[in-house]
């Protein structure tokens, strides 16, 4: 994993009722709507961060984002995405939670309310884990 982003392509259609369905086709069941295309496209990121915290209760790999190919791009919230991109680097490296609050002088119930999607981490210390795995955290602002 090098440089690596968590910005998924949205698909954005209309429905019957004039609302538009914004589905994120990189991860299964990631579907919502809004009344309008920036509504969506809001609704997107907000299931997209629910997906991927589910699927990261469940330990199951998470999905990687296909290329923009045109398509709006929406990405998870600051928080969420750091705890992925954290539990992808120990999947990478096959670390466990023990093995990671050993390098970080903590307790390993630590190091799983950092991989705990709900648990309110602080960013700095996700910056840390991810730096014993050779990462860097970056935040860009970006127009919404």
């Amino acid at each position: 994993m090098a440089q690596f982003r968590l910005t998924y392509p949205v698909e954005l259609t209309p429905d019957e009722d004039g609302r538009v369905v914004a589905r994120v086709p990189d991860v299964i069941g990631c579907v919502t709507d809004g009344a309008d295309r920036a509504e969506a496209l809001v609704e997107a990121a907000d299931a997209l961060g629910e997906a991927l915290a589910a699927t990261m209760a469940a330990r199951e790999d998470i999905p990687l984002p296909s290329s923009a190919a045109g398509r709006p791009m929406v990405s998870p919230g600051a928080v969420i995405a750091a705890k992925v991109l954290l539990y992808l680097a120990m999947r990478e490296a096959k670390a466990t939670n023990v093995s990671l609050a050993a390098q970080l002088g903590c307790a390993e119930s630590e190091v799983r309310r950092m991989l705990a999607p709900k648990h309110p981490t602080k960013i700095g210390r996700l910056e840390q884990a991810l730096a014993i795995f050779g990462r860097r955290l970056v935040i860009t602002v970006e127009a919404a």
